[in-house]
């Protein structure tokens, strides 16, 4: 079985078990390593995150597939471990390019990837379904050869269209269509998570520190959650925290920020797990 093979199979049990993991969201190498090595199982990238890191919107409009799929290559290299990728609304409307994107991403060394159905316009948000569906079974046709674990996103909540029964429509026609996972961000409260949960007959992901939801590991696996992602959130903590130590310099002159910050032996040690790696192979 090759290297990628065993992390797909890798990935695919976790989403098998009786209650949910946490998948975190590096935006580079670097946080990737970081995020390694504290004992995470898997990896997803997050595209607002890495827009963020070149100083870009997160928008159709500001993102490429070519530099979404080197930025996942990237990830893939630094660690171990299964990543999945945010490959937006697969870059395209049509469905072979869905097929296509999926295709990609595997060669990328990619093992999962999420397909959404925002279309980007802000005069028509959401794809009309019978096309959102087709381009759920061309992704999740390709996903079949590579192999690769399909993610299929309802978009409404992020949206504006608060429409709970759509977004069940929606995503029991994505498993349908074939995907393995499901997902629908922005979901408001756990009554409406685990209406959700119980309404499908995929393992559902939920995204954390995107809204004023508050629940924990726990308590969302009790309302059926599998797969619990943190978007683009660690990217906005990590921005967060740069902007108070720079605001404290510039306001205070003084530097107590270093304080909290990790220690250059230890980030030392995290960025030279790739050069011992290469000395010994």
């Amino acid at each position: 079985m090759s290297d990628q093979a065993q992390k797909f199979k890798r990935f695919k049990e976790l989403h098998q078990r009786d209650q949910a993991f946490v998948i975190p969201n590096p935006w580079d190498a670097g946080s990737a390593r970081l995020l390694a090595s504290l004992g995470f199982e898997a990896l997803a990238t997050t595209s607002a995150g890495y827009a963020f890191s070149k100083g870009k919107l997160d928008s159709f409009a500001s993102l490429e597939r070519s530099e979404i799929l080197d930025n996942a290559s990237e990830i893939v290299k630094a660690t171990d471990l299964p990543v999945s990728a945010d490959l937006e609304d697969g870059f395209g409307a049509a469905p072979e390019i869905c097929a296509k994107t999926i295709r990609l991403a595997s060669e990328a060394g990619l093992v999962g990837g999420s397909i959404e159905d925002a279309t980007g316009d802000p005069a028509t948000p959401i794809y009309e379904l019978s096309h959102a569906i087709e381009r759920v079974q061309a992704a999740a046709e390709a996903a079949r050869y590579c192999p690769f674990l399909l993610t299929a996103r309802a978009e409404n909540f992020l949206c504006g269209r608060r429409d709970l029964d759509d977004t069940i429509r929606r995503l029991q026609a994505f498993s349908a269509a074939g995907a393995d996972v499901l997902y629908a961000p922005g979901l408001p409260d756990l009554e409406t998570i685990r209406t959700v949960c119980a309404a499908v007959d995929k393992p559902v992901n939920v995204v954390m520190g995107l809204n004023a939801l508050n629940a924990s590991v726990a308590e969302l696996s009790d309302a059926g959650v599998r797969r619990i992602s943190v978007g683009g959130s660690f990217a906005r903590a990590a921005l967060g925290a740069l902007m108070r130590a720079a605001e404290e310099v510039r306001s205070a002159g003084t530097f107590t920020y270093a304080r909290d910050a990790i220690s250059a032996a230890e980030i030392a040690k995290l960025m030279a797990q790739e050069k011992r790696r290469d000395r010994q192979s």
